[in-house]
């Protein structure tokens, strides 16, 4: 475990003394980030509807090793689609109750549309087009509390990968709620906001990363695809 307790700790009455980030904590964005920014060793903490969660240490099998396949997929959708950008782990100024920090957003640069931006300070403000979270299971917040954020901040398309069911829930939002995409004859879910975006389900569940990225490849040499880039370019 990381200690992020300082080594000359402020006193508790202190004038200057800044509570540290606790899981249940009910605190404004304004707070939430105060504390948060006192804390530099603290790797992952969230404010979701007005509540923070604070991340226990992450496990290789269930966490680390799909967010990692999970990146490479993106990663290599963003390399052959320019306009679009790819944030692992970023901080998402959402609204005053919500400041998620996803495993990862996709998002169309502003120059090229799309509906965030990044603040001065760096963050990422508004609602990208595509969030993606690993969670260990269907009992997570990503599916109740975190889901009904990001779809009220319109969100167009929430990836939720439940590791232990062995499940992956692509979410599009449409009339303002969320329709599970389904996969097609072949397996295959297709992204409505990024053309090209393939997933095969079950190769990325079983690990089987080749399949994955070949058919993503497939995607990419759509005729969507080629049009969505000219889009990008024209913008």
């Amino acid at each position: 475990m990381v200690n992020t307790s300082p080594q000359h700790p402020t006193p508790i009455h202190s004038p200057s003394y800044i509570p540290p980030l606790e899981s249940g904590d009910r605190l404004t964005r304004r707070e939430f980030e105060r504390r948060y920014n006192a804390m530099p060793n603290l790797k992952k903490a969230e404010l979701i509807e007005g509540v923070v969660y604070v991340s226990s240490p992450l496990r290789f099998q269930p966490h680390a090793e799909p967010h990692a396949n999970l990146m490479g997929w993106l990663w290599s959708y963003k390399v052959a689609t320019p306009g679009v950008r790819l944030g692992d782990n970023p901080t998402v100024r959402l609204d005053l109750d919500n400041e998620p920090q996803p495993d990862a957003i996709l998002l169309i640069d502003t120059t090229c549309g799309g509906k965030s931006h990044l603040g001065s300070d760096g963050y990422v403000e508004g609602a990208p087009e595509l969030v993606a979270e690993v969670a260990a299971s269907s009992a997570t917040k990503d599916l109740y509390d975190k889901k009904r954020a990001y779809r009220r901040n319109g969100i167009l398309e929430y990836i939720v990968w439940q590791v232990f069911e062995q499940t992956i829930s692509w979410f599009s939002l449409q009339d303002g709620e969320y329709v599970i995409l389904t996969p097609n004859a072949s397996g295959i879910i297709e992204s409505l906001v990024f053309p090209g975006l393939w997933l095969d389900v079950s190769a990325l569940v079983n690990d089987n990363m080749q399949q994955v990225l070949a058919v993503l490849q497939t995607g990419l040499n759509s005729a969507e695809h080629q049009a969505f880039v000219e889009q990008l370019n024209n913008s």
